[in-house]
């Protein structure tokens, strides 16, 4: 499944999924049929290399999520979209989020007028986030927003412009602010989170 985890490359002829390549080997490509166990645990992988978050952390969010009153699945995914690494990322200010990983851990991004070098903080209505004012950081972010290439969700909304990038989370994400990208359809992103808190109790 194409994921868009590099960025631009993903969207031109260059991406390797898109290539039509016959498998290796005499016989080519067999698999035998999948178990239910591994069904749920393909689906939490693909959640965990879209979001490029680790077991330990996974299960953190997940715990976090299961304290909740409300639906265990859409806190999760709240969760993951409140990553300071995904905001930045879908706000356009990077072409990825492993683009956007790199930019925070750097010391590029400021959250509330503070300078954070943690991809992972959880983000809260009304936070602003703003690329730091230097040449460097500013030249990133707008070469990103020129592209255009990242739909910004309605959860974020752009407050600056071209010459200083900003942004602001107007409220809390839920199911159906997540990327589009991560599912081919909506209502199989219902049945995907259900899949991935299944394997999560176990």
């Amino acid at each position: 499944m194409k994921l868009f985890l590099k960025g631009e490359r993903c969207f031109s002829p260059k991406c390797p999924i898109d290539k039509e390549k016959p498998p290796p080997g005499m016989h080519g490509l067999r698999r035998g049929k999948q178990s239910e166990y591994g069904l749920r645990l393909r689906e939490k992988q693909k959640l965990k290399r879209f979001y490029g978050i680790f077991e330990a952390q996974f299960r953190r969010y997940y715990d976090l999520a299961t304290r909740s009153p409300e639906n265990t699945g859409e806190q999760l995914l709240s969760i993951l979209e409140r990553r300071l690494d995904n905001v930045v990322h879908r706000l356009g200010l990077a072409i990825s989020r492993n683009a956007a990983r790199q930019m925070v851990s750097h010391g590029h991004v400021m959250v509330n007028g503070k300078k954070c070098d943690i991809p992972s903080m959880l983000l809260k209505p009304n936070d602003i986030i703003k690329v730091k004012p230097r040449d460097g950081s500013l030249k990133m972010a707008r070469e990103t927003l020129q592209k255009n290439i990242v739909r910004v969700p309605d959860f974020l909304e752009l407050t600056g412009n071209q010459e200083q990038p900003e942004g602001r989370m107007t409220r809390l994400p839920n199911s159906a602010d997540v990327d589009e990208r991560f599912y081919d359809r909506p209502e199989s992103l219902a049945q995907r989170v259900q899949l991935i808190i299944e394997i999560a109790t176990r």
